[in-house]
C-alpha cells in the first residue's frame, strides 16, 4: 500500500535531491525521500534514541562508558 503526501521543502533541498537521482543514486525523486524517512526513522528509533540519551547522562554525571549500559535512570 502507498500513500500519497503532499509536502513543502526547501527549494535547495528539492534541487540536491533532483541531482541525486540525475546522477543515478536514486530510480527517482520518490525513491529517494521513501528511502531518507526510512533512514530518519531506523536512526531515531526509540531504543536507539534512549540509549543516546542514558550515553549522555552516564557522561553527565561521570560514569566511565562502559557502565552506560543496564543504568537505571
Amino acid at each position: 500500500m502507498k500513500t500519497a503526501i503532499q509536502t513543502e521543502l526547501p527549494q535547495e533541498l528539492v534541487l540536491q535531491a533532483r541531482a541525486f537521482v540525475e546522477q543515478g543514486w536514486a530510480g527517482d525523486l520518490d525513491e529517494l525521500l521513501a528511502e531518507a524517512l526510512r533512514r530518519f526513522l531506523e536512526s531515531h528509533s526509540s531504543p536507539l534514541a534512549e540509549s543516546f540519551i542514558r550515553e549522555d547522562v552516564n557522561w553527565g554525571i561521570g560514569a566511565p562508558r562502559h557502565q552506560s549500559e543496564g543504568v537505571e535512570i
